[in-house]
């Protein structure tokens, strides 16, 4: 970026308190994430312009399935074309002769990791958070470090006084206007998401109720 343009940005920018706070901020996270958690949190940011997650369409397609099923019966669901796939695994639960009880405890489980995989990613950014501004004291001591070297040539002062300072404005900076929004709108809609999610268990626990469970072995030894 040229700064010329903005000759009031000048005295805020210095290349090396930048190096210090950013480079500082993302080796500590890499170094506490474990890999594919920091592929979940980079590929979490394409999902914070998106609108909540709205399980209206999917509770539609749910009522439909169990019309469907009862005129004519579970295993008319085999081949439906189901995107999602939450819904898609209880209903092929259900037709495959699971339980209520089993149906249930599938979408628990299958809405618990991904509640843990959304939390992987808003983790990330909350680490981001957490350390910009300690990498910030840190780049404020090298600065007072060569402040105090220097102190023979003044022409050397200013720029060391520049690192101490804008490297603690750059960890403030950094943790609360970047990473720590973004931590918490993931954790927000992560939440939203699994809030509406359960409104889906009911019905789709209905399915596995509208006939009596057939083990596929059987049905496929019948065939």
């Amino acid at each position: 970026m040229d700064v010329s343009h903005f000759p009031g940005l000048g005295p805020l920018l210095d290349p090396l308190a930048l190096a210090i706070v950013g480079g500082g901020t993302i080796a500590a996270v890499v170094l506490r994430t474990p890999i594919r958690d920091l592929g979940r949190g980079l590929s979490a940011l394409r999902v914070l312009g998106r609108r909540r997650f709205d399980a209206g369409a999917l509770a539609n397609q749910i009522a439909a399935l169990g019309r469907i099923s009862k005129r004519h019966g579970l295993l008319a669901l085999d081949r439906s074309v189901i995107a999602d796939p939450d819904v898609a695994a209880a209903v092929q639960a259900a037709v495959d002769g699971s339980t209520p009880a089993e149906v249930r405890a599938l979408l628990d489980y299958r809405f618990a990791a991904r509640l843990d995989r959304h939390r992987a990613g808003w983790e990330v950014w909350a680490g981001a958070a957490e350390v910009a501004p300690a990498m910030g004291m840190i780049g404020t001591l090298v600065g007072l470090v060569q402040l105090f070297t220097a102190m023979r040539d003044p022409a050397t002062i200013g720029g060391a006084m520049a690192v101490a300072l804008l490297t603690t404005l750059y960890g403030a900076a950094l943790a609360n206007l970047v990473a720590a929004p973004i931590a918490a709108r993931l954790k927000r809609q992560a939440r939203s998401e699994l809030h509406e999610r359960t409104r889906l268990t009911d019905p789709l626990v209905a399915l596995a109720r509208v006939e009596p469970a057939v083990p596929r072995q059987i049905r496929e030894y019948v065939a």
